[in-house]
């Protein structure tokens, strides 16, 4: 819960500690980029807050992609390409992956990168004492060999075709971490890595900034500044793109609509493998009593009427976590809006009307709260537009939105997860039995036998099988109630070139960054 927690800070908490601050303006104009004299070029990006930086216990920070690298990477199309290693192969026979790391790569504080910092790395993910939520990713590997500054060796207890999907995990500096606390280190709020950027200042609250790393080992980004300005709020995020203190943000649908006319503005509606749904807490005593009900709370969601007006059209209606992937099964439930199949699942479960109209059983009301995060409005306004259908339904669902998210007390929330990559990830460690990212507490013996014998085939009908049969299993006994599948609205200012509008884009739109390297800014 600790990993949790830090990692949904990403999402609209609180900020990492730095005593510097900056200034947030678009264009230094007294500061020159170096030799060739020119103005010096920044990118403010509109960013939710941080309390650390730290890619190896936490999920998702799209200011991974600046500072660090892994052992591979992902083109525009997603497949996996070189990163750190310029090389690899695959003994069948043992299970070994061999990773050849490509010549002269440092550390943003010069100091040389080797094996050694890889072997740390993903030991360290691997140590059940430092909680990471990446843990599942690793847990089939049984030895870590460094050969030589260059070349390092994983050797695996069985295949797992995602294994180079998971390499490209950002690996840490060993020289710096080495001793330290994985979870409070100081160094993950001045974190040190090899990726386009470098940290310069951290403001708490206020600014993250980034300047650009010379030696990078695909060369120099163009752009010589990035800022990522602390602005968790959507709307906040909007008015400042309008008074051009942003030049890129991430928008809820409503706002980044009112940009579609506007002049020096484009809008990017990117495709992503992002869902949203209702988790339930089966650690909760709740769902250990009316677990049975869980398919009446999923067809009483009327899916395209929230996409219609929270998303406005932008998005498409969920079922599953595997729709935006090749081994998708459309034939499983889609649990389709039907209140009255709803009704009748719970009036079979013995579920009579109240006089306010809500169905209860045994004396106790059948309903139940939704917590959602502060700041994503879109996800605070499907949850309100699910809540009111369950009313309606005869399901008495309200919606809170605390403080602070009460991860092991909560009753449900409004989950978001999604991975355009490999159908591992992001299905594994979420529904597997105790893996690392299962914060539903959902164990079934079915869903787990199916994800392991997935994971082992590198046969793509035999994954198809088991991904199949996964989804059914799922379906037939929730973990979530899907609803949607979302877009990413981005916005930007009409002067910066290089953004891949067709990259499909993972959890909460991340991965727009992954050729920052690339991009320019025009007058």
């Amino acid at each position: 819960m600790v990993s949790l927690a830090a990692s949904l800070a990403a999402c609209g908490q609180d900020s990492g500690k730095n005593s510097n601050s900056t200034d947030l303006s678009k264009t230094e104009t007294e500061a020159s980029s170096g030799q060739t004299g020119e103005a010096e070029t920044t990118l403010v990006y509109g960013s939710a807050d941080y309390t650390r930086i730290n890619p190896a216990m936490d999920e998702h920070g799209e200011i991974n992609l600046l500072l660090f690298n892994g052992l591979t990477a992902h083109d525009a199309d997603d497949n996996i390409v070189p990163g750190l290693a310029e090389k690899w192969e695959y003994d069948a026979e043992t299970c070994t992956y061999t990773f050849h790391i490509r010549d002269g790569i440092q550390w943003h504080d010069g100091e040389k990168f080797t094996a050694d910092d890889v072997k740390f790395t993903i030991e360290a993910i691997m140590d059940p004492e430092n909680g990471s939520e990446n843990a599942p990713n690793y847990e089939d590997v049984e030895e870590i060999t460094v050969i030589d500054d260059s070349t390092v060796s994983f050797r695996l207890s069985e295949p797992n075709v995602a294994f180079l999907e998971y390499m490209t995990m950002a690996i840490l500096p060993k020289h710096l971490l080495e001793g330290e606390n994985m979870q409070e280190s100081d160094f993950f709020r001045a974190p040190v890595g090899t990726g386009p950027y470098k940290l310069e200042s951290w403001d708490e609250g206020q600014s993250i900034v980034l300047v650009k790393n010379e030696d990078y080992y695909l060369g120099a980004p163009k752009i010589d500044k990035v800022i990522f300005k602390i602005v968790p709020d959507d709307n906040a995020q909007a008015m400042q793109l309008e008074s051009g203190e942003l030049d890129l943000a991430l928008l809820d649908p409503k706002n980044a609509q009112n940009f579609k006319e506007k002049d020096g503005f484009t809008c990017y509606d990117m495709t992503t493998a992002d869902y949203r749904g209702i988790l339930f807490n089966f650690a909760n005593d709740y769902w250990t009593k009316n677990r049975d009900i869980i398919p009446a709370v999923c067809y009483s969601i009327d899916r395209q009427a929230i996409i219609d007006s929270v998303l406005l059209g932008e998005g498409m209606a969920a079922y599953s976590p595997l729709q935006r992937n090749i081994y998708n099964n459309e034939n499983v439930e889609h649990y389709d809006y039907n209140p009255e199949k709803a009704q009748e699942i719970l009036e079979a479960a013995g579920c009579t009307r109240n006089s306010d109209g809500f169905y209860e059983r045994d004396g106790e009301e059948i309903g139940f709260v939704i917590s959602v995060m502060s700041g994503e409005q879109d996800r605070i306004d499907i949850a309100q537009a699910a809540a009111q259908q369950l009313r309606e339904t005869g399901i008495n669902c309200t919606v809170e939105i605390p403080a602070q998210m009460d991860w092991g007390g909560q009753m449900a929330c409004l989950i978001g997860w999604g991975s355009p990559f490999d159908a591992d990830d992001h299905t594994y460690k979420v529904f597997g039995t105790d893996k690392g990212a299962n914060y539903s507490s959902y164990s079934n013996e079915k869903v787990d036998e199916y994800l392991s014998l997935a994971r082992q085939s590198d046969d793509p009908e035999v994954r198809k099988e088991y991904y199949g049969k996964f989804q059914e299993e799922l379906a037939e006994d929730p973990a979530y109630a899907f609803i949607c599948y979302i877009d990413a609205n981005y916005v930007a200012d009409s002067g910066i070139q290089g953004i891949s509008k067709d990259t499909v884009l993972g959890h909460h739109g991340v991965g727009i960054f992954w050729n920052i390297q690339d991009w320019t800014i025009e007058e």
